[in-house]
């Protein structure tokens, strides 16, 4: 499968997110998942694509043509594809993945997988969008998705194309069920 993953190109001030990147990476590899995300050398970002590749897995980055100039790019993977924007980055992050995950980041993480589950819930796709719960970062926002539902602006139904879990053993029991469904 091809996962697109959504994540940082910082490492964030806790060490158990850069041990879980790793440890994300050497799963990929060693399901056969393809790497798929925003193809930076910096930070987590950097660190998942070259475990990737070192454990022999096949990573494909997609960057503007703006980080390029900017020598953030990961010049050393499987695939690289430049684009002209942000918005065509994230249009090919999704026409591209299997199944789209966010590990902890930012605004910009935080936006690409908003996207895509916003995409899920009107119909433009029908691919799971699975938030890594790593140390519980992503309570906060399941707390506000049954913010939404309470005040009528999300049906819970909708909250079932937003799955979270909590490390790489759930994630692992997911994928395989999802393998079986299709």
């Amino acid at each position: 499968m091809k996962i697109t993953v959504y994540l940082g190109s910082s490492f964030g001030n806790d060490p158990i997110y850069k041990e879980n990147i790793i440890e994300l990476g050497h799963w990929l590899a060693k399901q056969k998942h393809q790497l798929i995300y925003g193809g930076s050398k910096d930070g987590l970002m950097g660190v998942l694509a070259d475990t990737v590749l070192a454990d022999g897995g096949e990573v494909y980055g997609i960057i503007p043509l703006d980080f390029k100039k900017r020598e953030k790019a990961h010049l050393h993977l499987t695939e690289l594809t430049l684009v002209a924007d942000m918005d065509e980055r994230k249009r090919l992050l999704m026409e591209n993945g299997d199944v789209f995950l966010a590990f902890p980041g930012g605004p910009g993480t935080l936006e690409e997988i908003i996207q895509a589950f916003s995409w899920a819930r009107i119909g433009l796709h029908h691919k799971p969008c699975i938030f890594l719960n790593i140390n519980g970062y992503y309570n906060p926002l399941k707390e506000f998705f049954d913010q939404m539902v309470a005040t009528g602006f999300l049906n819970q139904s909708d909250c079932d194309k937003a799955i979270f879990v909590n490390d790489l053993q759930e994630l692992s029991a997911f994928m395989v069920a999802y393998r079986k469904e299709k």
